[in-house]
């Protein structure tokens, strides 16, 4: 039996449909960015209502992640995620219904509750099957749904939008009425296709199933020895609180780009139709390699904390070019492009770093309130994009402030203190 070839086995069955989850999530979650000038002209909806309309998804988000996660913990990820899915699903179709600011506003809280425990799910559940010498480069490929769906999510929502009128729907009540059925079916077939833990894995030959589970007790073993293991324990960790506070600077740069992207670039440059859609994907195209490459190399050389550093770093860069190119369609794009670079990258290997200290409920309770309190961060993002661009009247302001958050997330990273990962562990199975 080869052990790369058991990881290889796990991978080829789960990572792909949580890709395609993920890609579905991230358009629900995202889409209002291109729906953003339809509802802001049809509704009468402000720059400022805008921004924390879309950034409200975030708030309901947050309030039920560490419960959502403890529970699924406890009744499997199978039954739990097939939920999740298909409730949030249901949810964002409902999105066409809105006729004003309010019911707009209270649209995006649901949304949010509705899908809240999805990503943190799925990051608990992939520690259940992935060993840790594996898990950047493994995160890697299902973050990349991420990317994958604004490149996806581009041409599609503007070809819905094209709809405008027909059956006497708005171009952007079609958007949410289509992009949100994919979930509800996902949510059944989900059903179907995950396993909640190697033990009941038949699709799995009895040795590989031997050695995973048997693989992955020995680390929570080593976990319990030496990290946390209670929801007490994780909830008042130092690590656990400063993990939070870097993916909340994280998730205030995340959303307050992808969130305005397309009506950033359309306003600043003039650009429409399928100009629009190449400068809104090609910089997540180019993010796809680099997310691999930086998730290999992390595992590799079992490094996180600089790895993390470095990406931060880079999407700081890549915003400050934005700053002084924003005008210029083509440069603009290659901006972002190094932004995206660093902001995609960081996701698969900061998210290796809580199992390395978390197991069992721990890592339930812990992986969820990082991911809530980072995700607080996409209400701000937004928000601050929104507030400074009614203020100014442009968007210079926003990626100001956006840099300095990622200057900030960088000194956190350069204080956090974890243990390392294992090479040795990591050459082994390679």
């Amino acid at each position: 039996m080869s052990q790369r070839s058991t990881v290889a086995r796990v991978t080829r069955r789960l990572i792909p449909f949580a890709f395609l989850c993920y890609v579905v999530a991230y358009i629900d979650r995202v889409n209002v960015g291109f729906a953003a000038t339809h509802l802001q002209r049809d509704l009468g909806i402000s720059a400022t209502h805008y921004g924390i309309g879309a950034g409200l998804f975030f708030l309901g988000y947050c309030l039920f992640e560490i419960p959502s996660n403890i529970i699924l913990e406890r009744v499997g990820a199978r039954r739990w995620i097939a939920r999740i899915m298909i409730v949030w699903g249901f949810a964002s179709m409902a999105t066409m219904f809105v006729t004003g600011v309010t019911s707009f506003m209270i649209s995006r809280v649901v949304l949010g509750i509705a899908e809240a425990g999805f990503f943190p799910g799925i990051v608990l559940y992939l520690t259940y099957w992935i060993p840790a010498a594996d898990r950047a480069r493994t995160g890697a490929f299902f973050m990349m749904a991420a990317p994958v769906a604004v490149i996806v999510g581009a041409p599609l929502s503007e070809a819905i939008l094209n709809l405008d009128g027909w059956l006497g729907l708005r171009g952007w009540q079609w958007l949410f009425l289509l992009e949100g059925l994919p979930a509800v079916v996902l949510g059944v077939l989900a059903l179907i296709v995950l396993t909640d833990r190697p033990e009941g894995a038949a699709w799995l030959p009895p040795a590989e199933r031997q050695w995973l589970a048997s693989t992955l007790a020995e680390e929570r073993a080593a976990k319990q020895a030496h990290g946390f293991v209670s929801i007490s324990e994780s909830l008042t960790s130092r690590p656990v609180w400063m993990l939070s506070a870097i993916f909340f600077m994280h998730g205030v740069v995340n959303y307050g780009i992808f969130l305005w992207l397309p009506k950033l670039v359309r306003d600043v440059t003039g650009a429409h139709g399928l100009t629009l859609t190449i400068a809104t994907g090609l910089p997540f195209v180019v993010a796809l390699a680099a997310m691999v490459l930086v998730g290999r190399h992390s595992d590799r050389s079992g490094e996180r904390r600089l790895h993390v550093a470095g990406c931060a770093i880079t999407a700081a860069a890549g915003l400050l070019l934005a700053a002084a190119f924003q005008h210029n369609l083509w440069l603009l794009t290659a901006s972002f492009a190094l932004s995206q670079i660093g902001l995609r990258s960081f996701a698969a290997v900061f998210w290796a770093i809580p199992p390395q200290i978390l197991t069992g409920t721990a890592a339930a309770a812990g992986i969820a309130l990082i991911n809530s309190i980072g995700n607080l961060g996409g209400f701000v993002g937004p928000t601050l994009i929104g507030a400074l661009y009614d203020l100014t009247g442009g968007y210079t302001g926003g990626f100001l402030a956006l840099t300095f958050a990622l200057i900030i997330e960088t000194v956190l990273v350069l204080a956090l203190r974890v243990p390392s990962a294992t090479p040795a562990t990591a050459a082994a199975r390679r």
